[in-house]
C-alpha cells in the first residue's frame, strides 16, 4: 500500500511502527460554529483511509480532537451571552448529528481539549527546560529559531514564512513567527491554575493543545498524522516543533496525510468571499449520502470545485447505485441457474475485488475503486438481460459489495421505515397486480407517488424508493 505522505512530498510504502495496527490523528474541528462542507470534506476522507485500513485486516486506533477552548470560541460565547464550556456543549451534538448523517464512524477516542490541560502544562514546561520557550507580559512562547527543522514539513523557510492564520503579531517576539504556548489569563476569559504560580494561570495555545493530544492518547510517536491542507502551516508545522524538541526528533507522526480543499467557483470556500456553506444547508435540499458520494467522486488530496450542479450529478449517480441494489434485492435467486462453467463474461469476485484493492492501495484513490463498482453493475446488468446470469454471480456481487460498503458507505440505500399506511398501499398494489387489476394497481401507484414513494415492477416483484 502506498500513501502520499506530505513530510516527504512523495508516495511511499507504507509501514506501520507496530505490525497489523495503525494508529491515526486527525485534527477535529473549533466547536464555535456548526460544521461546513470543508469539516465534511475532512471528516469523510479519513473516515474512508479509517475504513480502508480495518478492511485491510488492521486494527485502527482512531483519535480526533474537539478544540473546545481558543480565541474564536471565546468571542463567540461573549457574543451569545454564554459560558465557553456551554458553547461546546450546544455545538458538539451538532457536529457528531451532521457526521453521522455522513457515514462517519464515531473515533475510538475523541477528546476535548480542556480536559488534557496538566499534559499541556507539563509540555510547556518541559520546552522551557529545554531552552526553547521564553516568557513575554502576555504568555509563554516558542523560539522557533531554536528548533533548526522548522518548515519541514510546509517545506517553507523561516524568512519566508508568511504570517497571519492564528500567528500572533506582537512587537517584542524574539522572531515574527514565534507562537504562543500558554496565554496569561484576561478578565472576562477561561483559565486554568498554573502550578505553584498564579501569575501564570491561563489558557492554552491552538497547537500546543493537539501535542498533548497526540502524546496522551497515542504515545510519542505514532504512524498516521492527518488533516486539512490548510493545517499544514501554522498547525502542524508547530505541532511538530513541539513535540520533537520535548521527546527527541522523529518522535512525532511517521506519516503526514492531508485532504485538499473545498473550492467554489475555482475559489477556496470562506467565510470573507460569502461562498460558505454548512452541512446542515446542504442537507436541507440533499440528502447526507448524496454528499458523501459527491466528495468520494474526488480523490482526497485533490481539491472538489463545489456547485449544485455537482451534487445533482452525484445524486444521480447514486440513484443508479440505489436502484441496482434494489434490484438485486428483488432477484429470486433459488430461480437462477448454477454455474455451469460457461465460457461467457461471468462476475469473478477475486477480479473485482482485486482492481478495488489495487486503486485503493494506490493512496485511497476512491475515484478510481467507484470506477470499479459502476463497472461491476454494467457486467451484472448485462448479464442479466442476456438471460446469462447464474448463482454465482449473484453471490459474487452480493458479497464484492458487502464488502466493499464497509469502505464507502452509502451503496446500500438507507431506507426509511415505511409510514403503515404508505406500507398498506404497496401490499394492495401488489395484491391488485396479481388479480390482474391494472387500473386499481395505476390507481395505487399514483396515491403512493403522492406520498413520495415510486414503485417499479420487476420479473422478480415490486421494488421501492423515495421519491
Amino acid at each position: 500500500m502506498k500513501i502520499f505522505d506530505t513530510l516527504t512530498g512523495k508516495k511511499v510504502e507504507f509501514e506501520p511502527i507496530e505490525k497489523g495496527v495503525v494508529k491515526m490523528y486527525v485534527c477535529g474541528p473549533t466547536v464555535y460554529d456548526n460544521a461546513h462542507l470543508g469539516h465534511g470534506r475532512s471528516a469523510v476522507s479519513f473516515d474512508v483511509i479509517r475504513r480502508y485500513f480495518l478492511y485491510k485486516g488492521f486494527e485502527v486506533k482512531y483519535v480526533s480532537n474537539y478544540t473546545d477552548i481558543d480565541d474564536k470560541m471565546i468571542t463567540r460565547a461573549n457574543k451569545e451571552g454564554i459560558s465557553v464550556s456551554e458553547l461546546a456543549d450546544k455545538v458538539i451534538p451538532e457536529y457528531e448529528r451532521d457526521y453521522g448523517a455522513l457515514g462517519v464512524m464515531k473515533p475510538d477516542v475523541q477528546p476535548k481539549a480542556t480536559e488534557y490541560i496538566d499534559a499541556m502544562i507539563y509540555l510547556v514546561q518541559e520546552l522551557e527546560a529545554k531552552g526553547f520557550a521564553y516568557e513575554l507580559d502576555d504568555g509563554i512562547y516558542y523560539d522557533v529559531s531554536k528548533f533548526a527543522a522548522y518548515g519541514k514539513l510546509s517545506k517553507q523557510k523561516l524568512e519566508d514564512l508568511e504570517m497571519g492564520s492564528r500567528v500572533a503579531v506582537k512587537d517584542n517576539k524574539r522572531n515574527p513567527y514565534d507562537f504562543v504556548l500558554w496565554k496569561f489569563k484576561k478578565d472576562g476569559e477561561p483559565f486554568w491554575n498554573w502550578p505553584g504560580n498564579a501569575v501564570r494561570d491561563g489558557r492554552p495555545g491552538w497547537h500546543i493543545e493537539c501535542s498533548a493530544m497526540t502524546w496522551k492518547n497515542l504515545g510519542e510517536k505514532f504512524d498516521i498524522h492527518g488533516g486539512g491542507l490548510d493545517l499544514t502551516f501554522p498547525h502542524h508545522e508547530c505541532e511538530i516543533a513541539q513535540s520533537e524538541a520535548v521527546f527527541g526528533e522523529g518522535t512525532f507522526s511517521k506519516y503526514w496525510l492531508h485532504n485538499g480543499f473545498i473550492n467554489v467557483d475555482n475559489e477556496k470556500m470562506s467565510k470573507s468571499l460569502g461562498n460558505f456553506f454548512t452541512l446542515k444547508d446542504i442537507f436541507k435540499e440533499y440528502d447526507p449520502t448524496v454528499v458523501r458520494f459527491m466528495l468520494l467522486q474526488t480523490h482526497y488530496r485533490n481539491p472538489v470545485n463545489f456547485s449544485h450542479a455537482l451534487l445533482d450529478q452525484a445524486k444521480a449517480g447514486l440513484a443508479r447505485i440505489h436502484d441496482f441494489i434494489r434490484g438485486l434485492q428483488a432477484v429470486n435467486v433459488e430461480t437462477l441457474p448454477e454455474d455451469v462453467g460457461r465460457v461467457k463474461r461471468s462476475i469473478g469476485y477475486d477480479e473485482f475485488s482485486g482492481k478495488f484493492s489495487e486503486f485503493m492501495d494506490n493512496d485511497f484513490d476512491t475515484a478510481g475503486a467507484l470506477g470499479v463498482l459502476f463497472e461491476l453493475i454494467t457486467c451484472f446488468n448485462g448479464l442479466k438481460v442476456a438471460g446469462g446470469l447464474v448463482k454465482d454471480d449473484y453471490q459474487n456481487t452480493v458479497r464484492f459489495l458487502e464488502e466493499i460498503d464497509t469502505v464507502f458507505a452509502f451503496i446500500f440505500p438507507r431506507e426509511e421505515i415505511l409510514d403503515p399506511e404508505v406500507d398498506i398501499l404497496i401490499k394492495e398494489r401488489e395484491e391488485a397486480r396479481k388479480n390482474k387489476d391494472f387500473a386499481k394497481s395505476d390507481e395505487l401507484r399514483a396515491k403512493l407517488l403522492e406520498k413520495g414513494i415510486v414503485v417499479e415492477d420487476t420479473k422478480d416483484g415490486t421494488i421501492w424508493k423515495k421519491a
